[in-house]
């Protein structure tokens, strides 16, 4: 079993910024690629951000430029910097892991809200 657990949601302003981080335990090689999916009400779940252990990155257009994926292999936890918030990035923002950067979503955690106030 893997269990993955977010922290660092919160209420933040419109331009403000947050960090949010993942942190994985369990059969921690059973994954090569972890990230951020995010879910607005009434909203599809939709891929933010994801990073494998070499460090290659995929980011979703909307956030390319705003935020910053990164890892901490050593601590088994990626972290996800937030910055020029907006909105629209108001969501449940759920840490996932797989076996690579197209197959990241093996495994969920049970969400942060951030919430974007204009």
């Amino acid at each position: 079993q893997v269990q993955l657990v977010e922290s660092g949601g919160g209420l933040v302003q419109a331009g403000g910024s947050l960090r949010v981080s993942c942190a994985a335990s369990g059969n921690i090689f059973s994954f090569n690629a972890m990230g951020w999916y995010r879910q607005a009400p009434g909203k599809q779940r939709e891929l933010v951000a994801a990073i494998t252990r070499g460090g290659t990155t995929n980011y979703a257009d909307s956030v390319k430029g705003r935020f910053t994926i990164s890892r901490d292999n050593a601590k088994n936890t990626v972290y996800l910097q937030m910055n020029g918030l907006k909105p629209e990035d108001t969501a449940v923002y759920y840490c996932a892991a797989g076996f690579n950067l197209a197959r990241m979503t093996d495994y969920w955690g049970q969400g942060t809200q951030v919430t974007v106030s204009s």
